[in-house]
């Protein structure tokens, strides 16, 4: 009867210790995935930000092409109109006022200002962006690393990812150029 009840407390005590490590195996798993999950949108939000940054270029920039262009069409036009047809401006008082009578809303500048606060407005959410991306990596690294989780984790074959300190995956079609046609 003692001997059914040691090898029963034995038995219980294995079992329970193999469900135990079962658990902590499956749990350091878990964590692991959560971990690798991060990197993944990470690195998703990186690859949005910078076409975001691509289409933005080449929105603006052809934006402030065009209102520019309008803006020298339509001042041009005023002082044709005016009869000041080679250029030349006698009477800026004239010219001014005639501008501000039909076109009161010539702002190109405020375009261009538009325009350099998107593009640093773009830069810097790229670069929260790609330090998000390698804070993760080094959260999931450093998981990875630890003991016991190193044993465990080597053996289901996950590896430490390596850092991309700035690769910036732009085409070569991106802008170059930005005013110049």
């Amino acid at each position: 009867m003692k001997v059914n009840k040691t090898v029963m407390i034995t038995l219980s005590a294995i079992v329970m210790t193999i469900i135990l490590c079962v658990f902590a195996t499956q749990g350091v798993q878990n964590k692991a995935i959560g971990l690798e999950e991060q990197i993944l949108t990470a690195l998703s939000d990186v690859e949005v930000q910078e076409k975001r940054r691509v289409d933005l270029i080449y929105n603006l920039v052809d934006t402030v092409k065009e209102y520019d262009k309008h803006e020298a069409e339509t001042l041009k036009d005023i002082m044709e109109a005016r009869g000041s047809k080679d250029g030349d401006i006698s009477d800026v008082t004239a010219v001014l006022s005639a501008v501000t009578e039909a076109y009161p809303d010539l702002k190109s500048n405020e375009n261009y200002k538009q325009l350099m606060t998107e593009l640093t407005v773009t830069e810097n959410m790229m670069v929260d962006y790609r330090t998000n991306y390698n804070k993760q990596i080094k959260e999931y690294n450093r998981y990875v690393r630890k003991f016991p989780n190193r044993m465990i984790l080597n053996l289901l074959g996950y590896e430490i990812v390596p850092y991309t300190y700035l690769e910036y995956n732009a085409p070569s079609t991106s802008p170059q150029d930005l005013f110049n046609e």
